[in-house]
């Protein structure tokens, strides 16, 4: 993951996206090895799905998880730097005349049924930088639209916080790098420390407490994990600090609503969307 310091990457400000203000959505297509795009903007509003692998989005309110099967929504005006390692995401863009009402007005993570996963896929063919409106496309993505706003009043918790509190995001990044196993004094004990600072900076910083936080993360990173292909229950529960298949199974489906097996299922017996060669 990224470093937790929402400063350590520079701003680029706004990026033009589209070629012909006519053009009033597309599509962008990124298979990205390792891309950080920096902090930027867009004057669209952005749906991002993953098609494979985890993107990460940072904004000033956190940073989002994305695995596949998930999207997340970024309005327009939102700054946001995004990473993507060993990622393939597919990027629907919007102008915001298309999406007038009941829009959120910050990121948010949704989970992507097979049905917008299909349409996003298909919605491929029409690149946003393409140089000229299309009456069909238009009328595809103004149905898109709606099944997006839909979406979006059922948001996920696929994000982690952030701080610009030094002690704070080097108390989350040590946490992350070590989350099979990390514990408080430990945390404490490497960044010099009481275990009662911590756990005060931590809350006054971000609003949750450490533990919270550790659990979000976890179950997070085995949300990414249980995504890969060939995903074993019992590995992934123990990679990610759970001493137990039963509390590794409680815990991922009071935050998911499914249990791991439930999770991972969709992943192994539903063909998933291709991109068009052309994209």
């Amino acid at each position: 993951m990224a470093d937790s310091s929402l400063p350590s990457v520079a701003s680029i400000g706004a990026v033009t996206v589209r070629t012909a203000p006519s053009v009033l959505a597309g599509t962008l297509a990124y298979d990205a090895e390792d891309l950080v795009t920096g902090w930027h903007h867009h004057d669209l509003h952005q749906l991002e799905y993953a098609l494979e692998g985890v993107a990460e989005v940072e904004t000033a309110a956190g940073r989002y998880l994305v695995p596949p099967r998930q999207a997340i929504w970024v309005p327009a005006g939102t700054e946001h730097n995004t990473i993507l390692r060993g990622v393939k995401t597919a990027s629907v863009f919007f102008d915001p005349s298309m999406l007038p009402g009941g829009v959120f007005g910050r990121a948010t993570v949704v989970a992507a049924a097979p049905l917008l996963r299909e349409m996003i896929v298909y919605a491929l063919r029409w690149p946003i930088r393409r140089t000229a409106a299309d009456a069909r496309a238009d009328t595809y993505f103004s149905a898109l639209a709606l099944i997006i706003e839909d979406g979006l009043g059922r948001e996920q918790p696929l994000w982690l916080p952030t701080s610009t509190d030094p002690l704070v995001a080097a108390v989350i990044a040590h946490t992350e790098r070590h989350l099979a196993s990390v514990t408080a004094g430990e945390v404490s004990d490497a960044l010099h420390i009481s275990e009662r600072t911590l756990r005060r900076r931590f809350h006054d910083a971000t609003g949750t407490t450490w533990r919270e936080f550790v659990v979000r993360a976890r179950l997070i990173r085995a949300m990414a994990l249980l995504a890969e292909p060939g995903a074993n229950v019992l590995e992934v529960g123990t990679a990610v600090g759970f001493t137990s298949p039963s509390a590794f199974s409680r815990a991922f489906r009071s935050f998911t609503g499914r249990t791991p097996t439930e999770y991972r299922r969709p992943r192994e017996t539903e063909p998933g969307p291709q991109a068009p060669d052309h994209a």
